[in-house]
């Protein structure tokens, strides 16, 4: 699906996490979608941005940035914050992911557990885990459910969602997370801008919300809102650009590319209608530049 030349996409996984394509397929393919610039926000992990920043010294024209998406909870929520320009080697940032993969390490575990208790038990070794690097790896949900549909015969990946998987289904874990003020703490140690992920979920009427959330997360130091993203339309846009406005955040966007894990979502362009302008990643790095002065 072919995307509009010059647009950026600031949000896709790759392998090291719990997407589908390599560090280097991903600036493969956000060079043959002509997009200007593309950031690499695996979950909880830097692993992938080495072979991601030597990929694109291919690709002269296309803008590579260094990125992390962190979970962290707020309330009763799950809430994403992606880091954009951060230092892969910073010690804080490092110390903060290592944290990360111990909590998600004992939650696959017990997931495993549970799965099993449920009649559909899981091996180490499930092809599913071994590809992604092992139990000890950045496995996620999105792995089980993959080792699941081709263990036990589910249609696709949704079903295993649906039936097990999904947020209060049987098998669902909650995971423990880092705070907000933590994983933008973390964001800022490495030299980065701390971004608001994809804040409103589209089939329930968040705009109090929003506004409350982004209004603590702004106290704390966040930069930017995600008013671009490939589930939003008009609406959601123009809610989140309002309240970024608001609180002076900047804007960005991005697809949440994981390849054939979320089939319908293509890198830089979404679900087909995502356009991510280039003009936002001049305001962010405007606004990059300004914080690291005022650190």
């Amino acid at each position: 699906m072919p995307c509009t030349p010059g647009s950026i996409d600031l949000h896709t996984h790759s392998t090291a996490s719990d997407g589908s394509c390599t560090p280097s397929e991903i600036i493969t393919l956000a060079a043959e979608q002509q997009l200007s610039a593309v950031a690499l926000t695996d979950h909880d992990t830097t692993d992938g941005i080495e072979e991601f920043l030597e990929s694109a010294s291919a690709f002269p024209a296309l803008e590579a940035i260094p990125g992390v998406e962190l979970s962290t909870r707020y309330g009763a929520r799950e809430l994403h914050i992606v880091g954009l320009f951060i230092d892969r080697r910073n010690t804080l940032l490092e110390q903060f992911l290592a944290l990360e993969r111990t909590r998600r390490i004992k939650r696959n575990r017990d997931m495993k557990i549970k799965l099993s208790l449920l009649g559909y038990p899981l091996n180490d070794n499930e092809p599913a885990f071994a590809a992604a690097g092992g139990m000890s790896a950045n496995l996620g949900r999105p792995h089980f459910a993959q080792a699941l549909m081709e263990k036990y015969n589910f249609p696709d990946l949704r079903t295993v969602f649906e039936k097990l998987l999904g947020n209060n289904r049987p098998a669902y874990i909650p995971r423990e997370n880092a705070s907000p003020r933590e994983a933008i703490e973390a964001i800022h140690s490495a030299g980065g801008l701390a971004v608001w992920a994809h804040p409103i979920y589209r089939d329930r009427n968040e705009r109090a919300y929003v506004r409350r959330v982004a209004r603590k997360l702004a106290a704390l130091g966040l930069d930017a809102m995600e008013g671009y993203y490939s589930l939003f339309g008009p609406p959601e846009t123009q809610l989140v650009t309002e309240t970024a406005q608001q609180f002076d955040l900047g804007l960005s966007g991005g697809s949440d590319f994981h390849g054939e894990r979320s089939p319908n979502i293509s890198l830089g362009c979404g679900a087909g209608k995502l356009c991510v302008p280039a003009l936002l990643l001049e305001e962010l790095k405007r606004r990059h530049t300004q914080r690291l002065r005022n650190n």
